[in-house]
């Protein structure tokens, strides 16, 4: 007979109460509280086994004692393991996910992604609760903050990145940790951009745009996954069995662990599903294996594990030996977890202060890299890069602001490792510039509402406007060159921040309106949580910076682009709108059967005020300091089978003075299609430095595979198909600037 594991022999041995207790997730009381439940007595529960795990630990001596309180209240020693909200960073805090992703750079995504595992992992961490991969279409929404963006091709791969960088090879291994994927799924997507709200879609839509995500963390061996907050179609995620045990453990193969979001099963009974013991039985039964803090499993599951469940209002009926064996098998899942963990061969594995953190200063200059790489570079009428002894005038609310730059989610970042933006340019230049605030972050009414609910940690200036935008203006006139930085509050983007109207406040709009009339060379400078309207800034500045929120190096980083320290190599993740009432907004929106010509201005999808390419940056847009070129590209067939690939070749040659890093983007139309296809959508994408006068070759291969697309009149219905034809290939520089070649499948 085979010899037992560890898992087989816990589970035999254990009690439906010891199996209970390992479904419970909680707070460790010191972090960042989310939800709605209220503190919990931890130490009584860990005193009487009642406990899996445990997140918001924020020391590796806290956690060791959690350990070890926890291994000798368990009659088995089943230990604990350690969680924490990784989101774009640990102590070292990297720019926002959204910034990141804005690099288009895997590596770059991976060692960031390292380095916080690394980090988390030394401090007593098991798992992070990262990559955030959601995909958003809506400024509106706060927490695009944290999402890799719009488009599901660029958002997949960063997926796997930061899953590898986390995990490595082993996520028991030294200095790594497991990751958890989430929102799942669609929680990007909400109505009105309204955090928590629910998502109404085409399951075409679900298949293609937000589930290749997980799909592509799942395949790079993603170890867990957390469940969403919103409804999909009408049913709750964290009910939701056709798309937990359906389609993630079902069609994508996922294995592991899958964990609920903070009260997610308690939230089950507002969102009209039942009462307390009906949401703990449809949560166990759609596959969501772990209740984070509200302890409803802990709390109904003796009792439905003695008289079962009939329900015929939910559509639910299970048998007691039905609830045993739901949690036979999410128990089971928690100790598969725990073993690939290495925590039950050894309880202290990761507690025991080996190996060490890695090093800040090395860390540092990682998230310095990332800064840089991660601003985009909007507009340059020859004024970037600024001369090293330029006369710089540093005006608005961001000039001297640290916390702001942590963005939202930094659980564990620090303002004091911030330099200032004041101090960073004084560092490259040698003298400290003129500085003036110049204007609130927010109008103050909208502040006082603000402040009991965040406590915004932008300082308002309680001076009348007209005196601050007299200061600004003395310190314009007084110097060569004004930077303007303007943008939101951390607390402004990220969860539960939703906005009705994603554009800079009023108050900073007149002091760039003041700024301009000074005919002064003006940068506008953009550190903020979400794409926000620029409007007409654009058109008033010499050159705009999108710089994000970028982390406890990002004002460092933005200086490194000012001054020619290192060349902008950003593209945009996703869409910057001209107006804050045109979103949600996607280059990839499907056609209509009224595309605007430019005739019969009535007759068209857009609006009657304003023009339908004004001010908008496209997905993928980016400038450099250098002038790259595009050859005309070639395919090797115009016509092929659809099992045989065509290569694309195209030259792409730097024209300008300095060195450059250019992302070729190559996107695709399928015109003829069994359903509405996107206008666009990205199949390809390589990053590529080249130096003064250099060009290179690039070469893509396609294949009939990346044209396939669902037909999906429900979940379980769905088929993938691929149609035989002529589809068009554009290559450029962004979404929007590309030539085009045509290519045939033949069937």
């Amino acid at each position: 007979m085979a010899k037992q594991t560890n898992v087989e022999r816990l589970m035999a041995e254990m009690t439906l109460a010891e199996k209970t207790g390992q479904l419970n997730l909680l707070a460790a009381g010191e972090g960042l509280v989310t939800g709605s439940a209220q503190n919990t007595p931890l130490a009584r529960r860990l005193d009487a086994g009642q406990v899996g795990a445990i997140f918001g630990t924020k020391s590796l001596a806290s956690a060791r004692a959690m350990q070890e309180r926890a291994l000798a209240g368990s009659r088995l020693k089943i230990p604990l393991f350690f969680a924490e909200d990784v989101i774009h960073g640990h102590r070292t805090v990297f720019p926002l996910n959204i910034a990141l992703a804005c690099s288009w750079d895997l590596d770059l995504i991976e060692e960031t992604s390292a380095f916080a595992a690394a980090e988390a992992s030394a401090e007593g961490l098991h798992q992070v609760y990262a990559p955030m991969i959601d995909i958003s279409r809506d400024a509106r929404w706060g927490r695009v903050a944290e999402s890799p963006g719009e488009d599901p091709l660029l958002a997949s791969r960063i997926a796997a990145a930061a899953t590898r960088g986390f995990q490595g090879k082993d996520f028991a291994g030294p200095g790594r940790v497991a990751a958890c994927l989430k929102h799942f799924v669609a929680y990007g997507a909400p109505e009105s951009g309204r955090d928590y709200d629910n998502v109404s879609l085409a399951w075409e839509d679900l298949l293609s745009v937000y589930l290749p995500p997980f799909e592509a963390g799942i395949a790079e061996g993603a170890a867990s996954v957390m469940v969403a907050f919103n409804a999909v179609n009408k049913l709750p995620m964290h009910a939701n069995g056709p798309l937990i045990e359906g389609w993630l453990r079902g069609k994508a193969g996922f294995g592991g662990l899958i964990v609920s979001d903070y009260t997610g099963v308690k939230e089950l009974t507002p969102h009209g599903l039942g009462p307390a013991n009906v949401a703990v039985a449809r949560a166990l039964h759609a596959g969501v294996d772990m209740d984070m803090v509200g302890e409803d499993y802990l709390a109904e599951l003796p009792e439905l594990a003695r008289s079962g469940l009939d329900a015929p209002d939910a559509g639910l009926a299970l048998s007691p030996e039905d609830i045993v064996g739901l949690v036979d098998r999410a128990c089971y899942r928690v100790l598969i977890f725990k073993e690939r963990l290495g925590l039950l061969e050894n309880p202290f594995r990761g507690l025991e202060g080996s190996p060490a953190a890695p090093s800040r200063l090395e860390g540092r200059k990682l998230a310095r890299k990332a800064a840089a790489r991660s601003a985009v570079l909007l507009k340059n009428d020859g004024l970037l890069p600024l001369r090293p002894k330029s006369r710089v005038a540093l005006i608005g609310p961001f000039a001297m602001d640290r916390a702001n730059m942590l963005g939202t989610w930094s659980v564990s970042g620090r303002a004091e490792d911030v330099v200032s933006l004041r101090d960073a340019v004084a560092a490259m230049t040698g003298s400290a510039p003129l500085v003036a605030w110049g204007a609130n972050i927010v109008d103050e009414t909208w502040l006082r509402q603000r402040l009991n609910v965040h406590g915004v940690t932008v300082d308002a200036d309680e001076r009348p406007e007209a005196e601050l935008l007299s200061e600004a203006l003395d310190a314009a006139r007084d110097a060569e060159v004004v930077i303007a930085t303007v943008g939101e509050a951390k607390e402004h983007a990220g969860e539960s921040s939703s906005r009705l109207s994603p554009d800079l406040p009023a108050p900073q709009r007149r002091l760039i309106d003041t700024l301009a009339s000074t005919g002064k060379p003006l940068v506008v400078v953009v550190f903020a949580g979400r794409p926000l309207a620029l409007g007409e800034i654009a058109e008033k500045a010499d050159a705009v910076l999108y710089a994000w929120h970028g982390g406890i190096a990002g004002p460092e980083g933005v200086a490194d682009l000012l001054f020619g320290a290192t060349v902008p190599s950003g593209r945009l993740a996703v869409s910057l709108p001209a107006h804050p009432g045109e979103v949600p907004l996607s280059y990839a929106s499907d056609p209509t059967g009224r595309p605007f010509t430019g005739r019969f201005m009535k007759f068209r999808t857009g609006w009657l005020d304003m023009p339908d390419d004004a001010r908008r940056f496209p997905f993928g847009f980016g400038l450099g300091y250098g002038k790259v070129t595009y050859g005309a590209p070639s395919l090797s067939a115009e016509a092929a089978p659809a099992d045989e690939q065509v290569l694309l070749r195209l030259h792409v040659e730097n024209d300008g003075p300095g060195a450059v890093v250019e992302t070729v983007q190559l996107y695709a139309t399928d015109p003829v299609a069994r359903v509405t296809r996107p206008g666009r959508m990205l199949i390809d994408f390589k990053q590529v430095a080249l130096s003064a006068g250099e060009s290179r070759e690039l070469v893509f291969e396609i294949s009939s595979e990346q044209f396939r697309y669902p037909i999906a009149p429900s979940l379980d219905a769905a088929q993938w198909v691929r149609d035989p034809g002529e589809v068009v290939l554009h290559v450029g520089p962004n979404s929007r600037d590309t030539q085009s070649v045509k290519l045939t499948w033949q069937s």
